[in-house]
């Protein structure tokens, strides 16, 4: 394992003492010091499956980017037909670099034509003029944050686009659960049945029941990483700290990083450094619905993809159930009669399952559905089973 960065250097997001007031037990996480658990991962993970859980993502990146033909600019960075999404709208999407491997996986929030005197507003009239333009917002993850924005300036500027930060010293939550909507609704006064799958918007709190959050702007964005209807919102420091306060003091529970990771896992999403990374391309990780090879516009990496897609790739990313109660864990090998032929790339214990789950990346002729495997535990070769993925659906 790689050394991990002091404590004293360890940044902090404004939720920190929040944080440890709740009984968050803090650790180290991308050079961030952040909430591992509060009342315990099993009981955080299934207040999320059940009713409503609240996660401090306020280490993630936000950038903004501006300009008239922003959209076709970042066209070039990444597989995916930006001008399928319009302003309201949203995509999960990857960086690439030149041999198609994934530099990082992001969101992509269509803003429209936004007024540049005052961040967020909406123009009056949805038409380009002298004091507007065209804002795209991207969600990045923290540990490819600073590198994704320098990259992203060096790509763009050229091309008139202003790259900036936009979370700055604000707070970023993840309301995730069944009941995630009705919570919100109550905070803000407002339905939001219309207001799809990856639809964002801007919402005035109404405050709820103690008004704490009373008048505070955000951006809310139906979108999460759990595999439950939730919502992810975007607000300055103080209401985002009154909010987080609030919500708890209601009985939504607090929600660390390994409940994050046992919900995305059961729900088969990809976790940077783990499934994705600047070696594996997304047709090797099961992503291809992102590549769209039919848009007739060149994008980074294309050509290895057309390649790629055309050959079929050599390895596949798989999701594996054990037999037993042992669990395998990132790094472990996948075994054939004995030999390695693939590597784990995250493993657990599933507490909505109550099964051993995993996600592994196999040879392509291992990767059918019902293929035999083992995973090498502690020295044991353990039976596991290719299985259908998500684990999990709700």
């Amino acid at each position: 394992m790689a050394d991990l960065p002091s404590k004293a250097v360890l940044r902090r997001t404004p939720l920190h003492g929040a944080a440890q007031a709740a009984g968050g037990r803090m650790v180290p996480f991308a050079g961030w010091e952040m909430a591992l658990q509060f009342a315990g991962l099993v009981a955080e993970h299934r207040a999320v499956r059940q009713d409503c859980g609240l996660f401090d993502i306020s280490h993630m990146g936000v950038i903004s980017l501006r300009g008239d033909a922003v959209k076709d600019a970042l066209q070039a960075l990444v597989p995916s037909d930006l001008h399928r999404i319009g302003p309201g709208e949203a995509c999960y999407t990857v960086l690439l670099n030149e041999q198609g491997g994934v530099r990082d996986d992001l969101i992509v929030y269509d803003r429209g034509w936004t007024s540049s005197a005052v961040n967020g507003s909406s123009a009056a009239n949805n038409s380009q003029s002298a004091n507007n333009s065209h804002e795209l917002l991207l969600v990045i993850n923290a540990a490819c944050a600073e590198a994704d924005t320098a990259w992203i300036r060096s790509q763009l500027e050229a091309k008139e686009i202003t790259v900036a930060e936009r979370k700055g010293d604000g707070v970023l939550l993840a309301l995730q659960g069944p009941q995630a909507a009705s919570r919100l609704e109550a905070l803000a006064g407002v339905s939001l049945a219309n207001l799809p799958r990856f639809g964002h918007l801007e919402l005035r709190l109404a405050g709820g029941a103690n008004g704490a959050a009373a008048a505070a702007q955000v951006f809310v964005a139906r979108t999460g990483y759990t595999g439950e209807d939730g919502f992810e919102l975007l607000l300055e420091r103080e209401a985002g700290i009154a909010l987080w306060q609030q919500l708890v003091a209601e009985g939504v529970a607090p929600c660390g990083l390994g409940a994050r990771d046992s919900l995305r896992l059961e729900a088969a999403m990809h976790l940077y450094g783990h499934e994705l990374d600047a070696g594996t391309t997304p047709l090797e990780a099961g992503l291809g619905w992102l590549v769209h090879l039919e848009m007739p516009k060149p994008f980074i990496g294309r050509q290895v993809l057309e390649r790629q897609s055309a050959e079929g790739p050599s390895r596949r990313l798989v999701g594996l159930k054990l037999r037993g109660r042992a669990i395998a864990r990132h790094g472990y090998a996948v075994l054939v009669d004995g030999q390695p032929v693939g590597v784990i790339t995250s493993g657990s214990w599933s507490p909505s399952l109550e099964e051993a789950i995993a996600l592994a990346y196999v040879p392509a002729g291992l990767a059918r559905l019902g293929t035999e495997l083992a995973v090498e535990i502690r020295g044991k070769a353990e039976p596991a089973v290719v299985v259908k993925r998500p684990f999990y659906r709700r």
